[in-house]
């Protein structure tokens, strides 16, 4: 069985994969670079206890990381608590097998080449693929599965908290959509939900468009991470919703690294 690790600057998720490449179990944690081997094992132990498995079950690790720093007691949780060398996305035998078209192909995070694999693999064709994370991120892969760039704007929940933190009057307020559609508040939280929630639809529906008018050819739309599927509910913005996108493309690369 595979334990597959996505490490991104606000949480790491942890899924056991079967042979298949299904996804059985997945678990998240706040992402603390300076959190141990030993640590993660603790934790991570009872989880695959209380899912009906057993630590012994796991013979591979792969790990994707966006937090350079975290990587190394990754690679010792594999290593000291699963027997096994961990591989790491995009290096050696788990190349990434697929172009990276762009000026600076070592600068591409881990996370986005992984969503590229992923999404090449589910969707024929040009694709958009919009990441909701700490970063809000917007990609295009050509319909051989290369990734082509894309853009990079700030995250909801860093934009909600530079809000808070910069403005003293302002409340700490959760994501969520307003109860209509009007984007004329008349409370300060009404005006804020607005601002945030429609704001970021206005900036998604803008950068589809303009992407898909620089594509110039049909665009499928996926759309990953937590917020993804908050954003769906005020229409048609994705052609399809996968909150597992990096971790399906982890699982991917694996299943792809043993047929070589």
């Amino acid at each position: 069985m595979l334990l597959a690790i996505d490490t991104g600057n606000t949480n790491a998720k942890f899924a056991l994969v079967d042979d298949s490449g299904e996804i059985l179990h997945r678990w998240r944690i706040a992402t603390d670079a300076r959190r141990t081997a030993d640590e993660y094992a603790v934790w991570l132990d009872q989880l695959i206890q209380m899912a009906g498995y057993k630590r012994s079950d796991i013979d591979a690790v792969i790990i994707a990381t966006v937090v350079p720093r975290a990587l190394h007691n990754l690679q010792m949780l594999a290593t000291r608590y699963f027997g096994c060398e961990a591989l790491v996305a995009g290096r050696g035998a788990v190349a990434w097998g697929i172009q990276l078209r762009v000026a600076e192909p070592q600068s591409v995070g881990a996370d986005r080449a992984v969503n590229a694999v992923a999404a090449h693999a589910i969707a024929d064709g040009h694709k958009i693929v919009i990441s909701f994370g700490t970063a809000t991120t917007f990609d295009y892969i050509g319909p051989d599965g290369s990734y082509h760039g894309g853009s990079i704007a700030p995250g909801v929940n860093l934009s909600l908290d530079a809000l808070y933190g910069a403005a003293a009057m302002l409340p700490r307020i959760a994501i969520e959509p307003p109860p209509n559609e009007s984007v004329i508040g008349t409370t300060t939280v009404g005006q804020m939900q607005i601002g945030i929630y429609w704001g970021y639809v206005a900036m998604i529906e803008g950068m589809i468009a303009r992407m898909k008018n620089e594509i110039g050819e049909p665009v499928s739309v996926i759309a990953t991470g937590g917020l993804a599927i908050l954003f769906q509910q005020h229409g048609h913005l994705f052609d399809r919703v996968e909150p597992d996108l990096t971790l399906r493309g982890l699982a991917l690369l694996y299943r792809n690294r043993e047929k070589t």
